[in-house]
């Protein structure tokens, strides 16, 4: 409406794509846990990817994408993104990491909930079986039970994603840095993984919020999206 062009879909690519050749300039009050850091959330992170049921039930790693590996290994990231914002010792980094801190201690404990609540009814904590025991029974999927999950799901994704109203991630406000204030310090490589962590996690929340509770379209067996792909 005010005839503005933004910017392409491929921007965030853009952007990782400039990080990963600028130099990387560290505090020299850090230590060995400020580099280690990104690595350690970017590696958390993409293992829920490859944990999540995508496409297909069942997938190969199944045997191990079970609702607490998911939970912890996302609590692991995060854990260690507040320790890097603390390391430098700047107050904008402690700031953020107490925020983010009083933020998981509500979030992480709503994940595990609302998908406990499906479990309960699959019988089982493996994401699989619970995607699959929904694709059994199509009408659970509506049921009051899994409104009330999926709807305390998506107010979690908003916090733990840094979105409105609980973050700002395009603004650099003392009253609104959430995850910004964390990472003030990274530049370069550091900061391209920790921006990709991010942009993974946001697909991660939207991929179990797609796949636990809406499944329909799914193929029973990883064969079949083979076929299909071919």
């Amino acid at each position: 409406m005010q005839n503005r062009r933004g910017a392409p879909v491929w921007q965030p690519y853009l952007e990782l794509r400039k990080l990963l050749a600028k130099e990387t300039v560290v505090s020299t009050n850090a230590s060995w846990l400020f580099r280690l850091a990104p690595y350690v959330v970017f590696t958390s992170t993409l293992g829920v990817v490859l944990l999540l049921p995508v496409l297909a039930v069942p997938l190969p790693l199944d045997a191990v994408g079970d609702l607490l590996v998911v939970v912890y290994l996302l609590l692991l990231g995060t854990f260690f993104l507040a320790l890097a914002g603390l390391d430098p010792g700047s107050p904008f980094g402690g700031m953020g990491s107490s925020r983010e801190m009083t933020v998981a201690a509500l979030a992480e404990p709503t994940i595990a909930v609302a998908m406990f609540a499906l479990a309960l009814g699959a019988g089982s904590t493996n994401l699989g079986e619970i995607v699959a025991r929904a694709m059994a029974r199509p009408a659970e999927a509506v049921s009051p039970g899994y409104l009330l999950a999926f709807t305390a799901l998506f107010i979690v994704t908003l916090a733990e994603t840094g979105r409105l109203p609980v973050d700002n991630p395009a603004t650099h406000l003392e009253l609104t840095m959430i995850h910004e204030a964390m990472v003030l310090e990274y530049s370069g490589r550091y900061l391209a993984l920790i921006e990709w962590a991010a942009a993974l996690k946001l697909l991660v929340f939207f991929t179990l919020m797609a796949n636990l509770f809406v499944p329909w379209g799914w193929r029973s067996t990883w064969r079949g999206v083979l076929l299909l792909a071919g």
